[in-house]
């Protein structure tokens, strides 16, 4: 099975061969843990997720190296630090451990590797030496920086010119640095904030060179993809090329560099003030994980997109169909065992093949929903079963339980059991008797607040969930 990627690095699709294919080699950026993830940092945490799981596919589980970092040492966390004055170990501590909760709700497999920045202090200081002995980088009022003109091609990621390059994000002017595109590679810590001692004194390192040094510590000086947001190819990633690629002799970096699209939300860039900055966590008390997860697969990863409530809304419906057919033709798997143990759907590996194409993806899974629904038979519903679960293993999707999907006992109306409800319908019937039809509407009005819907029939009240 061939895979073809869009290699940001060379402005085009292309074949990918792995050096070695009995070790794929994978580094995604991960998250800088300081608050809640937000829908932007669950959409790089899906696709490559998704990318993760087609490289198993093709070149077996045991095969695929995938590092994702924790960032637990950065100005975001420090200034959280001293908005709350809680320490900053607790603060990384706490958001890491949220932010696995998220992305496991989001039905993302863990990495190979996960390496924190400050675990890795030693390599990095290894690698800011070996660029200052080897004239690329140089000190400068407690800086190291990193030298931009010594590397000529620098820029050939992003492709900004002088002024872009200037302007671009954290790259800060300063009278020390030789050249205006010079960056940090270690600055001086304040007394009160974390730091490290270092032969250029006690500090921290600059945002770039931790990826630059886990990496490599963990992938070898050259591997085969990394990935990342749009958002991160100037300068984050540019600058991750040039002082590995420096630091190694000049010997290559990543050979494909992906990136997904920009996101927005409600058809606005994401932002507090305009009310659409959605993290994980409260999504995941409204919606399964699941169904954010569809709705981030349905664009093309490459293309930006329109994040929504309504958007997850729908998705949830879509599920709702899948399960129902999955229920109805009977054989319910273990949760988390969709799709183990059958071949992988060849059509829907070629979809991702080309390009993650998930739009196509998504098209074959729901031709497979037709032909479960067009089933007759015990052994034709339980292959048509079997090949829908085998077509959303890849996607990492219809992983749960049908009949526990079907009764809501996913996302936010899972945490209301049934002797709770029942509960609140005996006290709503006693409302009513007593023609107190204000609480009555009240208890009726927070159940549906909280996914249940009550009808009342002629034989009493029955409740589903939303």
């Amino acid at each position: 099975m061939s895979i073809a990627l869009y290699n940001t690095l060379a402005r085009a699709e292309q074949r990918f061969e792995p050096l070695d294919p009995g070790n794929v080699r994978l580094y995604v950026c991960g998250p800088t843990v300081y608050d809640w993830a937000h829908v932007g940092n669950a959409r790089p945490a899906v696709v490559f997720d998704v990318l993760f799981r087609l490289l198993r596919c093709v070149f077996g589980d045991g095969h695929v190296t995938y590092v994702r970092n924790i960032t637990d040492i950065d100005d975001k966390i420090i200034a959280a630090h001293r908005a709350s004055g809680e320490p900053v170990a607790d603060i990384t501590r706490r958001t890491t451990d949220a932010y696995h909760a998220d992305v496991a709700a989001l039905g993302c497999l863990p990495p190979t590797i996960e390496p924190r920045a400050t675990a890795h202090l030693a390599e990095m200081q290894a690698m800011i030496a070996q660029l200052v002995g080897s004239g690329h980088a140089y000190v400068a009022e407690g800086h190291v920086l990193f030298h931009v003109p010594s590397m000529p091609d620098y820029g050939r990621l992003s492709r900004r010119d002088l002024d872009e390059m200037i302007a671009g994000a954290r790259v800060e002017v300063a009278p020390y640095k030789r050249d205006p595109r010079d960056f940090v590679l270690w600055k001086p810590a304040a007394e009160e904030d974390p730091g490290w001692d270092s032969p250029w004194g006690r500090g921290r390192p600059g945002w770039h060179i931790e990826c630059s040094a886990m990496s490599g510590r963990y992938l070898s000086e050259t591997f085969d993809i990394h990935g990342g947001g749009a958002d991160l190819i100037f300068p984050h990633h540019e600058n991750e090329i040039a002082q590995s690629t420096c630091a190694h002799g000049g010997r290559p970096f990543a050979r494909f560099w992906l990136h997904n699209g920009y996101l927005m939300t409600e058809g606005a860039k994401m932002s507090k003030s305009l009310g659409n900055f959605y993290t994980v966590h409260d999504l995941l008390a409204e919606f399964p994980g699941e169904a954010i997860r569809l709705a981030l697969l349905q664009t093309h990863y490459r293309q930006p997109l329109d994040f929504t409530r309504e958007g997850v809304g729908q998705a949830k419906r879509t599920l709702d169909r899948f399960y129902g057919a999955l229920r109805g033709a009977g054989g319910a798997p273990a949760p988390g065992s969709a799709g183990k143990g059958a071949a992988a759907d060849t059509e829907v590996i070629a979809a991702l093949g080309s390009d993650l194409n998930t739009p196509l993806a998504l098209a074959v899974l729901h031709e497979r929903l037709t032909t479960l629904n067009r089933a007759e038979g015990a052994a034709e519903k339980a292959a048509a079963r079997a090949a829908l679960l085998a077509a959303g293993a890849p996607l990492g999707l219809l992983a749960a339980d049908p009949a526990a999907w079907m009764r809501g006992e996913t996302g936010a109306a899972a945490a209301l059991d049934e002797d709770s409800i029942s509960s609140r319908i005996a006290a709503r019937a006693a409302a009513r008797k007593a023609r107190d039809f204000h609480e009555a509407d009240r208890l009726r009005a927070d159940l549906l607040s909280e996914g249940i819907i009550l009808e009342d029939t002629p034989a009493g009240t029955i409740w589903r969930r939303a």
